[in-house]
């Protein structure tokens, strides 16, 4: 198993993984737990080497339905707790509410070249990449509760979003002195297919969906009664937790099966291992307790609580209860609790395998052709999120998979 599920557990909101600004979203986007902000090294000495400046950002177009010139990129985060957008040329510019043009919105596309790839300098920064296809996403800079200007994320799962009907999608990633850290995340939604290769200490890649892999997820989610609402058309499949506050997805999906485990472990003990080291759990008086290194407890969670690893699931950096959640959380989505006393499972062969599930995860997971991807919060658990991180990185290449 390894350690990253331990690290910054808390940092799954946009609202949070931007050092804290304001962002003023239809609604807060979900982040995965290291998406902007795991700063450790993945070396067993604990050395961090330093990240040498600005770091070069390939953008390869390899769509086959779309040109060049109908993608528009947007990269767009924090620095020190303000927020900013990348310009064209390397520049790291301050939102600013005079960005808004005369349709209340700001303009900060970067074009594709004219042909081929497209090279920009990224600077150090937290924040997201944003591409959309065929039109631009609309931005909007407000103004934030503590007077900051801050902009509006596109929230592709509401309906009355303004880039609802745009064809978008993001990675994610914090860039600072200690490193890159990046994943492709599915956690709100799938829509376009993209892969991010990174290089330097050595080459990794991450995300890469297979031929023929956006149709299948599309079609497999479709093809279970309670999640077939979460597909839009050809443009997008939301996340259930998404949907569930949508009114698109059962509130009660996972109940009885967050029944059968309370039940089960009523008369047997869970083990949990965890970097702190082994939990050992039995729900008593209702809440699933366990000791070990500490004493942690939760209450039954709700479907809600499982498809956002959150609410009696949530995970606080504390070392004791986020690992612990953390696993609880993956165990859920994956359905592996019942089958397994003694978590996390790590054999993806035993994921999601029965017919209760997170059939949305199952399909993103399925699409990949490394099996890996972030489809909830803590698809890091025992290594399976579309997550690379590198402290001595050289480059980052961000391709827009055919669809």
């Amino acid at each position: 198993m390894t350690a990253r599920h331990q690290r910054h557990l808390g940092r799954r909101k946009l609202l949070v993984a931007l050092g804290g600004a304001v962002v003023a979203a239809p609604a807060v986007a979900a982040i995965a737990p290291h998406a902007l902000a795991d700063n450790s090294a993945d070396g067993t000495d604990g050395a961090v080497k330093a990240a040498a400046g600005t770091l070069p950002l390939t953008v390869a177009n390899e769509t086959g339905s779309f040109g060049n010139g109908d993608v528009h990129l947007y990269v767009v985060g924090n620095v020190d707790g303000k927020q900013v957008r990348l310009a064209a040329d390397g520049t790291v510019q301050p939102v600013a509410l005079s960005d808004n043009g005369a349709d209340g919105y700001t303009d900060y596309a970067i074009s594709l070249s004219g042909s081929g790839e497209t090279q920009l300098s990224l600077p150090y920064m937290s924040g997201r990449i944003y591409v959309a296809l065929g039109e631009k996403l609309k931005f909007k800079a407000v103004t934030d509760g503590a007077g900051n200007a801050a902009l509006q994320y596109p929230a592709g799962w509401v309906s009355s979003d303004p880039n609802y009907g745009v064809l978008h999608d993001c990675a994610e990633f914090t860039y600072n002195s200690t490193g890159m850290y990046c994943n492709t995340t599915m956690v709100d939604m799938f829509s376009v297919p993209m892969a991010i290769r990174l290089t330097g200490a050595k080459e990794q890649t991450t995300g890469t969906v297979r031929a023929g892999g956006r149709a299948s997820v599309f079609e497999a989610v479709r093809q279970v009664e309670e999640f077939a609402s979460l597909v839009v058309d050809d443009t997008r499949v939301i996340a259930p937790g998404h949907g569930l506050d949508a009114g698109l997805f059962p509130a009660d999906y996972f109940a009885p099966y967050i029944d059968e485990v309370w039940s089960a472990y009523t008369g047997k003990d869970l083990t949990v291992t965890t970097n702190a080291g082994t939990f050992t759990g039995r729900v008593r008086g209702e809440r699933f307790t366990f000791t070990g290194p500490a004493e942690v407890s939760f209450a039954k969670p709700s479907t809600r609580d499982v498809l956002f690893c959150d609410g009696n699931l949530a995970a606080p950096n504390d070392g004791t209860t986020g690992p612990v959640a953390a696993i609880l959380g993956a165990g859920f989505n994956r359905s592996t609790l019942l089958s397994s006393a003694a978590q996390p499972t790590t054999d993806p062969a035993a994921f999601y395998g029965t017919e209760l599930t997170n059939h949305y995860s199952k399909a993103v997971h399925a699409a990949t052709e490394d099996g890996k991807a972030y489809g909830f919060a803590f698809d890091d658990v025992a290594d399976f999120a579309s997550y690379i991180q590198d402290n001595a990185p050289t480059g980052i290449r961000l391709t827009l998979s055919a669809f």
